[in-house]
């Protein structure tokens, strides 16, 4: 199977970039205008997990991330993979969770279709909750 296209790569990267920002800082206003309007995510645990949908409930998430990360959570690309819709960025993140030292591996998959995000995928390294 071959790789995503160029367009397909640049509006993965536009995105990623702008989720990097609202992680470290947590603003995600960047990042929600990447997004489709049928957009879906699914996340491994907590309150957001399984399959989620539309970019009102992505606000919420992001929104919850940047009060379990509030100094923000800093993201290194180890490698960045794709087929024709979907970009996968592997990335070794670190940062303080709750008040705790965290490092973690996951990976972040972009589905992209119409030159926005049209779907979330996080795969962690390390399952964790964050509440029922």
């Amino acid at each position: 199977m071959s790789g995503a296209s160029a367009h397909t790569l640049q509006v993965a990267e536009q995105a990623f970039q702008a989720f990097a920002t609202g992680l470290a800082s947590g603003d995600w206003a960047a990042f929600l205008a990447c997004l489709s309007d049928d957009f879906t995510f699914w996340f491994p645990a907590g309150p957001f997990k399984g399959l989620n949908h539309g970019k009102a409930r992505a606000e919420e998430f992001f929104t919850l991330a940047s009060t379990v990360f509030p100094v923000g959570l800093t993201l290194v690309v180890q490698q960045v993979t794709s087929n024709p819709t979907t970009v996968v960025y592997e990335v070794r993140s670190s940062g303080t969770m709750l008040g705790q030292a965290y490092e973690n591996q996951a990976a972040i998959a972009f589905e992209i279709k119409d030159g926005n995000v049209c779907a979330y995928r996080e795969y962690l390294g390390v399952i964790f909750q964050l509440g029922q």
